[in-house]
């Protein structure tokens, strides 16, 4: 399998929704299931059918996360010479060019993007055209209604 990237934050995110699975969630669950048992009939049973559904939810999800990090490769910005180009992780304030709108976005892995915290998969078409590119540079972003610059005007590296 392919490792994929992941800030340093995106993996401790991830630890911490995997640590709250099995240290609360997972426990909480079996508790549930042990009542619902005690009150009999388990086929029409309401409250065990729905604790065994969260159960396999829950075990899904930290399959899922596990499956994630262990193809992770994680990666600090932080410790990065990038020379003062655009690279993964880092954080890019950007202007239309068109439009004088200025906005800061961070370069992040496909399951840390999340636009109204304004961090951007690697894959994204503006994070493609600002890949590499330094200060002062002009990326041109291909969309439907037609090309958009941007011009870089800082990057951090945080």
């Amino acid at each position: 399998m392919n490792k994929f990237p992941l800030t340093v934050v995106g993996a401790n995110k991830l630890r911490a929704e995997l640590e709250e699975l099995k240290s609360v969630v997972r426990p909480r669950i079996i508790t549930a299931i042990a009542t619902a048992r005690e009150h009999g009939d388990l086929k029409e049973n309401a409250e065990y059918h729905a604790a065994r559904e969260q159960q396999s939810f829950a075990e899904g999800r930290i399959a899922e996360i596990e499956g994630k990090l262990s193809n992770a490769q994680i990666i600090d910005v932080t410790q990065m010479d990038a020379g003062g180009k655009v690279i993964f992780g880092a954080t890019v304030e950007i202007e239309n060019i068109g439009t004088e709108e200025t906005i800061t976005y961070q370069i992040v892995g496909e399951d840390e993007a999340d636009i109204k915290e304004h961090r951007i998969s690697v894959g994204s078409p503006i994070a493609r055209a600002l890949i590499g590119k330094e200060v002062e540079d002009v990326a041109v972003v291909k969309a439907p209604s037609g090309d958009i610059e941007y011009e870089i005007l800082s990057i951090q590296y945080v």
